[in-house]
């Protein structure tokens, strides 16, 4: 069975042959109408050198060489063509090649119908093998594209987070390739990790897109941070919905109007986070509780004002300092009602009433006093994020 002279006479017409496959596959093939994404010159040298590997398997039975495929597969990829496209695109020039073989074929009285049907078996047979070669050489293209397109999204993200980036031109660029609005607002998020490595916000950044909320991510070893874009008046409360909704201990920035701010709101995050009471999921905002978070920023400062202005009450017995500091929390809590913090603590309003007088002759300082209230909450959310004493944490104590 030999066609090598129907392949020769193809052979000799391969830079015709090749631009008609070409241009068969730009009008069956709509994603390679587009002369921006393939331009044409590109896309009959693929279709030549295909033509040429087919014709010249056939003429000399030579072993196949899926080189020309995989470069079809590697280009595409770098193209942007969807592998179902550039598939369909090589079945189509196949389609091409095969009928012109069975019209050369007419013109050589050598070649039988017989030899036609078992050659075309081979021909498909080719045509899987060369497609397989163009898949894989696709997919190998497209990891190795998207490993490159995360690596620098990821650097972009950490310029941010680090004021790398300050030229404004530079941080325009920046936005535009991680697909955020040159200007504000945004805020910061970072999240808890459960272990290094671990990401606690898994799907956020598809998540917030799909409430259009464009947003950029980076892991670090024991946090996930990301800044977000909110867009409209009712972004915030949609973007905290999503954040609660991924189950992850978060802090949250204030809004920002620049990227070039993004350093100081991932640590106004931070401080958020570390603010966050307990150990379930929750999401703190830094705004919630301002006073909180400047007591958490500056923990050997604070440590000094709890000894100002709480020490005679830290240095009680455990089961004493216990009761003051829940019945503190509680009136804070309560706004300033007795009887409010009463029916949160279960006791009598006067018995509140009688511990809050005792806080006052211990601490020298009169809660009616905004000043003395001032000193006292600030002392006590340093008591409770950073212990009662060294090593220590106000346990609670049964009334």
């Amino acid at each position: 069975m030999d066609i090598s002279g129907v392949a020769a006479a193809l052979h000799a017409r391969l830079p015709e042959l090749g631009e008609r496959i070409a241009q068969r596959i730009r009008s069956d093939v709509d994603a390679y109408d587009e002369e921006s994404l393939i331009p044409f010159d590109s896309l009959r040298r693929s279709c030549t050198a295909n033509a040429d590997l087919v014709l010249s398997h056939l003429g000399h039975a030579d072993a196949p060489d899926p080189r020309p495929a995989r470069e079809t597969g590697r280009v595409r990829a770098e193209q942007g063509v969807p592998l179902a496209d550039t598939l369909h695109a090589y079945r189509v020039g196949f389609e091409l090649l095969w009928t012109e073989i069975l019209l050369e074929s007419r013109t050589h009285p050598e070649v039988s119908d017989d030899q036609l049907v078992s050659q075309s078996a081979e021909i498909w047979a080719l045509f899987g093998l060369y497609a397989e070669a163009v898949a894989a050489a696709y997919r190998e293209t497209s990891a190795e594209l998207t490993s490159r397109g995360h690596a620098r999204r990821s650097a972009l993200v950490e310029a941010l987070f680090t004021g790398v980036i300050a030229d404004r031109t530079t941080l325009w660029e920046a936005a535009r390739e991680l697909g955020l609005p040159e200007h504000g607002p945004y805020a910061v998020a970072a999240a808890a990790a459960g272990a290094p490595g671990q990401e606690p916000l898994a799907g956020i950044e598809a998540a917030l897109r799909q409430a259009r909320l464009p947003s950029a991510w980076r892991l670090l070893p024991d946090h996930q941070i990301g800044v977000i874009a909110l867009p409209t008046p009712a972004a915030e409360s949609a973007c905290l919905r999503v954040l609660r909704h991924a189950r992850a201990r978060v802090g949250v920035s204030p809004c920002f109007p620049s990227l070039r701010d993004t350093p100081q709101a991932l640590r106004f995050a931070r401080l958020a986070l570390a603010g966050l009471r307990g150990t379930d999921p929750g999401v703190a905002r830094f705004d919630d509780n301002p006073l909180a978070m400047v007591v958490a920023a500056a923990p050997a400062e604070a440590a000094h004002l709890v000894g100002v202005v709480l020490q005679p009450l830290v240095d009680l017995p455990v089961a004493e300092r216990a009761r003051l500091l829940q019945t503190l929390e509680h009136w804070f809590a309560a706004a300033g009602s007795a009887t409010d913090a009463a029916r949160g603590l279960f006791v009598h309003p006067n018995t509140v009433r009688y511990r809050l007088r005792r806080v006052e002759e211990l601490t020298g300082r009169s809660l009616s006093d905004p000043r003395a209230v001032a000193d006292i909450g600030a002392a006590l959310l340093a008591v409770r994020d950073g212990g009662a004493g060294p090593g220590e944490q106000p346990s609670a104590a049964p009334d």
